[in-house]
């Protein structure tokens, strides 16, 4: 009964699950179609409205280019029967009614008016003195002004018929001619409709594009909405790389989002790794000296009888033992505020200020210079009067006395240091780079790239021993680096270890 009823449960569960997921997946269908419909109809609205403020403009450009046709043919019209008859004998009745007989068009109707607006002749209606003043008209205004004019579609007051005018001033006189309004006519002058079903496929054409478009751009989009919902609640993103991306611009952004997300996943997942790292390496580090410390102490309390010679030595080693921790710490302490300077670049680097290289090399050589005497080193300086590059004059500091101290625990037979500063300029900027160089028996190859990395040992047993952290070279590994530079190890011609790092120039 107990296992039907958790069943029971298990399935409701499941489906509550299924039926969120599906819900999800409902609103990002309906999301995405809400995108894909608000840019097709705001990108084919606009297109739409340029088609049809398009189409009106053409269609009135057509409508006026066959009016205008028309208008040039009766002023053909006029200038022919002027030529023939002669201004002078325009206003003779006999001549003007044979002529207009002669070259007679359909319907055509023509009349003589004087500047005054007077009607001397017209080949429709002889009793001219009942058609009225024409000065007001359209056409007939037109024509005292620039020559000729026209108007279309006004009803005669004689005829009581719609006509098209046409009016050219010639002299002192005004010769208009007018044609019906026939069904004929009435086509001619329309505009042609064809480039309008042509503009209409082709929307249509550019419609469909346009869709396909958006409806491609919206589900890439989508694509990476669900690819942030998906990093967002930590869900699995495993095949995501795995999908085909357009070969695209569009393609180009989401793949370059998707390997910056990598990036940071995978940086946040090295610095956990490298903390946990750390920790571990550092509590077996700090495990021997407080071994050893204890041990050294229980032999002193357990055997208060002990030689004092002996005790003295048990407590020199507590004491060395206690130093190395102290170093450890201290070096960890370094290495924590770097990290704390890496996640605050900006804030870290606006609190720099220019730093004196030389006077910095002066103080770590006078701060070694008893432990170089005993190794029997001798430090050698080719860097410039005035070197100053912009920084933290500790972190630069801990640099270059990590290096001494380097060479001074393990360039065992050594008996030069060399400190040789050049200016270098890669990819546009300068630099000051650095080579710390020594003659000791210097690090088998495969070694050289391993070097700054966190508590690595060339030979563990032999560093210890020497009092080594190995965290000497992580720091100055991470201390260039907050300065902008970078820190290689190369062997030294001749033998030795160089470590060679750059500094931004100020």
């Amino acid at each position: 009964m107990a296992t039907a009823l958790k069943d029971a449960i298990k399935r409701k569960q499941s489906q509550r699950h299924l039926s969120s997921a599906g819900r999800e997946h409902f609103v990002l269908k309906a999301k995405n179609k809400s995108f894909q419909r608000n840019l097709l109809l705001s990108i084919g609205g606009v297109f739409l409205l340029f088609a049809i403020c398009f189409s009106v403009y053409q269609y009135q450009r057509e409508k006026e280019y066959k009016i205008d046709i028309l208008h040039s043919r009766l002023q053909m019209y006029n200038y022919e029967m002027v030529q023939t008859l002669g201004e002078d004998s325009l206003i003779s009745s006999q001549l003007f009614r044979d002529y207009v007989a002669r070259h007679q068009m359909e319907g055509l109707r023509v009349s003589v008016i004087d500047r005054e607006g007077r009607v001397v002749l017209d080949s429709y209606d002889t009793n001219v003195d009942s058609l009225g003043n024409h000065l007001q008209r359209t056409e007939i205004q037109q024509a005292l002004h620039e020559g000729n004019g026209y108007d279309i579609k006004r009803v005669s007051q004689s005829t009581h018929e719609t006509y098209f005018y046409s009016a050219t001033r010639f002299g002192n006189v005004i010769v208009r001619a007018a044609v019906p309004y026939s069904a004929e006519l009435t086509r001619s002058l329309q505009a042609d409709n064809t480039y309008i079903y042509f503009a209409g496929v082709l929307t249509l054409l550019l419609g469909i594009v346009l869709y396909y478009i958006t409806h491609r751009i919206s589900r890439h989009i989508g694509y990476l909405r669900e690819f942030a919902m998906k990093a967002e609640e930590g869900e699995e993103l495993d095949h995501e790389l795995e999908r085909r991306l357009p070969d695209d611009e569009l393609g180009d952004i989401s793949h370059t989002i998707i390997m910056l997300y990598w990036k940071l996943r995978h940086s946040e997942e090295d610095k956990v790794r490298i903390k946990r790292q750390l920790t571990q390496n550092a509590a077996h580090e700090l495990k021997t000296p407080a071994a050893s410390i204890h041990g050294y102490l229980e032999s002193v309390l357990d055997h208060p009888d002990m030689p004092e010679d002996k005790k003295k030595h048990f407590l020199e080693r507590c004491y060395a033992q206690s130093e190395r921790m102290s170093k450890l710490l201290l070096d960890m302490s370094a290495l924590t505020k770097l990290d704390e300077m890496d996640d605050n670049k900006s804030k870290s680097r606006r609190e720099y200020r220019p730093v004196n290289v030389l006077q910095v090399l002066q103080s770590v050589i006078d701060d070694t210079s008893l432990q170089l005497q005993d190794k029997g080193i001798t430090p050698s300086l080719q860097v410039p009067q005035h070197v100053e590059v912009l920084g933290d004059q500790s972190l630069i500091y801990s640099i270059f006395r990590n290096l001494f101290d380097n060479a001074i625990a393990y360039a065992t037979g050594a008996s030069r240091l060399a400190i040789v500063c050049n200016e270098i300029d890669t990819e546009g900027r300068h630099f000051y780079e650095f080579l710390v160089s020594d003659n000791g028996p210097g690090v088998e190859p495969q070694h050289l790239d391993h070097l700054f990395e966190r508590f690595y040992r060339v030979d563990k047993g032999r560093s210890r021993k020497l009092g080594g952290t190995g965290l000497g070279l992580a720091i100055v590994k991470n201390a260039v680096a907050a300065h902008g530079g970078t820190a290689t190890a190369l062997s030294t011609p001749g033998g030795g270890l160089t470590v060679r790092f750059t500094l931004a120039r100020f």
